[in-house]
């Protein structure tokens, strides 16, 4: 669960009222987060490293609050406070919408090289903009928050963010080798290549962690601007001549990445949270993507989602009676706009861009209660008594077990993973490669497939205790798995039994 560091006064002014702890506690948990702790920088270093790394930092209070991991439109103040101020009907949910340039779109250009390593790119550019020092940190935040979230440490999204008015689109989204990119990163004046830049940041604490992600492959990507300066090696650093200062006012943002779908949230995301700083605010300018196939898109997205739901769903989920009419107030309260369908108890529900988790009705069902309150849920019995019972498989299982145990043999219980040579080679057996599971990436050779015999953990146990006193008789009843594509899952598991035993 994510914690965002937010400033105290500053939210409370946003709010309109100076709340005591108790009673921020009690908003946060009414909304569905929850307040950790109300500090202060110093107080916070003075508890993890020391007083005396604590000398001279601010002592201006500031609240940590922890926020749903898939919430990412929470991860910053300017989020927090728009959704408090909704959810207290302080604040009408805001349009975004996008304003299209006088002339051509910005065009970004992806070169087929890209596929090697990192295929798809996103973008877009908020216009006049406005920003103060806290809003310029909270800006650098949000970026690393989402780094750290959904865009699991840069390996499936990287962000980039660059002052528009030092570079020059067209762009083009380049994968070349590391000895043929050259450039000053940033706060940098010294120009690099490739190699050079990745032995510089090898000992850097903050970046020296993402350098794995690119550092073996042939090519590098590479972002370049018209009059080819480069604008971002990612998913590692930008290039200083386009870093972002508090007298920025035109912000280019793009998202590299390996899967398309969470590129399109985090731009949405960010977007979203700080186009209300714009001349125009939640508005935004679109860019154009090329394919190399000559497929073109226009990115960012900021059209809502429509989804439908049954009032009844709603009420039957929730143990409550409400009218269509209150459902519709609720959800506004949790930031969604939505209307009564003109068939009879149905909701269309319009899920903005800043809504990334409502993926399905239940999600819609859970804002509903969040807004009327868990606390004033009416506490009743289930209206039907339910016996539960084994399944057969296990209930055999169990019978298996005991009589075979008051025949004097003990059960073992293996790993269900096991090391390829285990489950093929030690037998004697061919790996078909239409049997075994296996894994992706196996951490250790020990973990390789899911086995699909009991036999290596039963030989396994009894190599481990030959010291052991004779005789040694061990079994084991349990779950084997193999490929089948007839299934949904394309595997299916099979219960068996092994013994082994030393007499």
């Amino acid at each position: 669960m994510p914690t965002v560091n937010v400033d105290k006064n500053e939210l409370y002014q946003v709010l309109g009222k100076n709340y005591t702890t108790d009673e921020f506690r009690e908003l946060c948990f009414e909304f569905g987060i929850e307040l950790e702790e109300d500090t202060s920088e110093k107080e916070m270093v003075s508890k993890e490293v020391g007083a005396a790394k604590a000398e001279g930092l601010s002592e201006r209070p500031i609240l940590k609050i922890d926020i749903p991991s898939n919430r990412y439109d929470l991860l910053c103040h300017e989020g927090i406070s728009r959704a408090l101020l909704i959810f207290q009907e302080k604040a009408n949910p805001p349009s975004y919408k996008l304003v299209e340039p006088a002339g051509e779109h910005v065009q970004i250009l992806i070169k087929p090289e890209t596929a090697q390593i990192r295929p798809h790119i996103v973008g877009a550019i908020l216009r006049n903009i406005k920003f103060t020092e806290r809003s310029y940190n909270n800006f650098i935040d949000l970026q690393d928050k989402l780094h750290n979230n959904i865009c699991r440490k840069r390996t499936l999204v990287a962000i980039g963010t660059h002052d528009f008015d030092t570079i020059k689109g067209p762009f083009t989204y380049e994968a070349l080798p590391p000895k043929e990119i050259k450039f000053a990163p940033l706060n940098q004046k010294k120009e690099m290549n490739g190699e050079e830049l990745m032995n510089f940041y090898t000992t850097d604490k903050h970046l020296g962690k993402f350098l794995h992600i690119i550092r073996d492959s042939s090519v590098y990507p590479v972002i370049y601007d018209a009059n080819r300066n480069v604008c971002s090696l990612p998913p590692i650093i930008n290039g200083d001549l386009s870093k972002i200062t508090l007298n920025t006012t035109n912000v280019f943002i793009e998202c590299t990445a390996t899967d398309l779908t969470k590129a399109k949230i985090v731009l949405n995301t960010v977007v979203t949270m700080f186009s209300e700083y714009c001349e125009q605010p939640f508005t935004a300018e679109p860019i154009k993507v090329i394919y190399p196939d000559g497929t073109q898109c226009i990115y960012p997205d900021l059209s809502p989602r429509s989804m439908t739901v049954k009032t009844d769903y709603i009420n039957a989920c929730t143990g409550l009676s409400l009218e269509t009419s209150e459902i519709l107030t609720l959800l506004k309260r949790m930031s969604l706009s939505a209307k009564a369908a003109n068939e009879e108890a149905k909701i269309l529900v319009d899920v903005p861009p800043t809504r990334a988790d409502i993926l399905h009705a239940c999600d819609i069902m859970e804002d509903v209660a969040i807004a009327y309150g868990f606390n004033r849920i009416p506490k009743t019995l289930p209206g039907c008594a339910t016996v539960g019972k084994a399944l057969p498989i296990n209930k055999l299982s169990d019978v298996v077990r005991r009589e075979i145990a008051l025949s004097g043999w003990t059960e073992v219980l293996p790993l269900i993973l096991c090391s390829h040579d285990e489950n093929f080679a030690f037998l004697n057996k061919k790996d078909d490669n239409l049997t075994a599971v296996k894994l992706a990436n196996p951490k250790t050779a020990e973990y390789q497939v899911v086995r699909t015999s009991l036999l290596p953990g039963v030989l396994k146990t009894v190599r481990e205790n030959k010291k052991h006193t004779l005789p040694i008789k061990v079994f084991e009843v349990s779950d084997v798995v193999f490929k089948d594509n007839s299934f949904e899952r394309l595997s299916r598991n099979e219960r068996h039994f092994s013994s082994c035993g030393i007499l």
